[in-house]
């Protein structure tokens, strides 16, 4: 049961987060993020943001520190606004696998596109 709420809270999370980092933060070192996914632990106290910078690329460090001031400023209003008596630590960590995955999928479509010349 506890893994439920856990998971309605990251999801709750996630989509204040969408929309505070853009209309609240006027940090110029945070620059566009998307957000891949927030994990929620059981005791509700820490909440982990998996992010990487719109349109992919490298994450400047400065981004990374932007972040991390951010989220001590993000605490308070997410717990007023989920109602959370106690507001998770809110961790954001560069999603990795996403960026992999890009990757992979571009080499892919590399390949597939030079199989195809090499055929006509």
């Amino acid at each position: 049961m506890k893994g439920h709420r856990a998971d309605r809270i990251a999801e709750m999370i996630h989509g204040e987060l969408a929309v505070r980092l853009h209309r609240d933060i006027k940090d110029p070192r945070v620059t566009p993020i998307s957000i891949t996914g927030v994990k929620v632990t059981g005791d509700l106290k820490k909440a982990v943001i998996e992010w990487m910078p719109l349109g992919g690329g490298e994450v400047p460090q400065e981004l990374r520190d932007g972040l991390k001031e951010v989220s001590h400023k993000l605490r308070g209003p997410i717990g007023r606004a989920l109602r959370l008596r106690h507001a998770p630590e809110l961790v954001f960590e560069h999603d990795v696998r996403t960026d992999e995955a890009i990757r992979v999928s571009q080499l892919l479509e590399r390949l597939a596109h030079d199989r195809e010349e090499r055929n006509e």
